[in-house]
């Protein structure tokens, strides 16, 4: 079976099989066509950069790589000089793919990168042979937040594991129209949000930005978006009602706070499905559009996938709904190591062959897994005890007064660590009402020692929350 199912398949095909933003509409046969001209000029070459902006150009210069065979490295359109040169030395990019009527980035040719413009009008009727399953799809690179990004490399099997995966469990098909908004240099975006529409054969709509009135005017069946997204949606009482013709909402790349949760609920009628996962597993864990959806939970590994919680000490860490562990995962979307670093690989891996994620977990004697947040920041060790930052974050998000709220552990001589709350609110509260309100729905030992109230969080392009710049700030505060 060929990794792009219903692309090349050819079958249901219409005239706006894909919009991407406010460019034209596609078939996947004029898709196919284009794309195959970029194969052509890009066939044997050792990667392929593409500057991922949110164009039909990005992803038919996306599907021309994968169709010749060649690993496809996503550029963040708004990568810095130092960023950028890193990502196409590291990765050997010969070739940085753009729109035609683009200029790509000056510095790429001092990395020795040639531009490759990309035109909708070019065709080829050339047939490439399905390349190795085994062989790389993708090189995407990671944040960086401890160094420089280190490249992933996803295996064209892990990516077709994956979205067979989430078919089933989300009951994805070529009846349904995939609506987003999200970047196309990331798993979500890109992986789910472009490929997974080009191998169930579902109609694409990508809005460019992802707002509460281009969700609300697309018309879709599935939709995907972060918190933040669904935020801002839920926000939107009268955007929101116009979802209650869905299928299905999806929400990944982070915690969904359960206020917004409980919202969207109300004003679509659909209680959204979370999910899990990392660049470097793509996604292990989903609640099913079958199954339970149960605020605050990612819900069950999807086909093939294992999870096990490990302590400190290495032992195991029983799945009773309470005890805090590091999720490790095995299965066929896991990536096939970083690209030319051998000592990250060493440390990502266990002996026995299990993905260490570097996030902290709970699972219940059911399956269903909560994800407490990152090892590095999310496990907060006070007063000799450990807390996690997601379960206290969710105590807070339940104050009416409370818009957002992120907690980190700040370095304190007398605990080891001290909770400190970053809370965006949402109407008068002080910072000793929200310590005693968390004190009175969780152990006093969980309460905040500090409650700093601001105006915004600081967020990556997916919507995480920057815990490290927060802890930056923790240590001046």
């Amino acid at each position: 079976m060929t990794l792009l199912t219903a692309l090349q398949g050819g079958f249901g095909d219409t005239g706006d099989a894909l919009r991407i933003s406010d460019g034209p509409a596609l078939s996947r046969e004029r898709l196919l066509g284009a794309a195959t001209a970029v194969a052509d000029r890009v066939a044997g070459a050792p990667a392929l950069a593409v500057l991922a902006r949110p164009t039909a150009e990005t992803v038919t210069a996306v599907v021309g790589g994968l169709l010749a065979g060649v690993p496809v490295v996503p550029l963040p359109p708004d990568s810095g000089p130092k960023e950028r040169a890193h990502i196409l030395r590291d990765s050997g990019a010969a070739l940085l793919a753009h729109a035609a009527g683009d200029e790509p980035p000056a510095d790429a040719a001092e990395a020795g990168v040639a531009g490759l413009p990309v035109d909708l009008r070019e065709r080829s009727a050339t047939t490439y042979a399905e390349p190795d399953p085994a062989a790389t799809a993708f090189v995407l690179y990671t944040s960086g937040t401890t160094g420089a990004p280190k490249g992933a490399v996803i295996g064209r099997a892990a990516v077709a594991a994956d979205l067979d995966a989430l078919a089933d469990a989300w009951r994805w098909t070529a009846e349904d129209t995939l609506v987003h908004g999200l970047p196309l240099f990331h798993v979500h975006g890109l992986v789910l949000g472009v490929l997974g529409a080009l191998r169930t054969g579902s109609r694409l709509v990508h809005t460019g930005r992802p707002t509460p009135a281009g969700y609300a005017a697309a018309g879709g069946s599935l939709y995907f978006g972060v918190p933040t997204v669904w935020s801002r949606l839920a926000a939107d009482a009268e955007a929101a009602g116009r979802l209650a013709s869905a299928r299905l909402l999806v929400s990944g790349s982070a915690p969904l706070p359960v206020p917004v949760f409980e919202r969207l609920a109300a004003l679509t009628g659909h209680a959204p499905i979370e999910r899990y996962g990392m660049t470097e597993s793509l996604i292990t864990v989903s609640t099913r559009a079958d199954g339970e959806r149960r605020p605050g939970s990612v819900g069950l590994p999807v086909a093939g996938v294992r999870t096990r919680l490990v302590g400190e000490d290495g032992g195991p860490v029983p799945s009773d709904g309470e005890s805090v562990g590091e999720l490790q995962v095995a299965g066929p979307t896991l990536f096939g190591g970083y690209l030319n670093r051998p000592d990250a690989d060493a440390e990502a891996w266990t002996a026995d062959g299990w993905f260490r994620t570097g996030d902290v977990a709970v699972i219940g004697a059911d399956g269903f897994h909560r994800i407490v947040g990152r090892a590095s920041v999310d496990l907060i060790k006070s007063g000799g005890y450990r807390i996690g930052a997601g379960e206290v974050e969710a105590a807070l998000r339940d104050h009416p007064a409370v818009a957002d709220a992120a907690v980190v552990g700040a370095p304190d001589p007398d605990l080891g660590q001290a909770i400190v709350a970053y809370v965006i609110p949402d109407g008068p509260v002080t910072g000793e009402q929200l310590t005693a309100f968390v004190a009175e729905r969780l152990s006093v030992h969980k309460r905040p020692r500090r409650v700093v109230l601001v105006p915004e969080l600081p967020r990556n392009a997916m919507g995480k929350v920057l815990k490290k710049q927060l802890l930056a700030e923790s240590a001046h505060g």
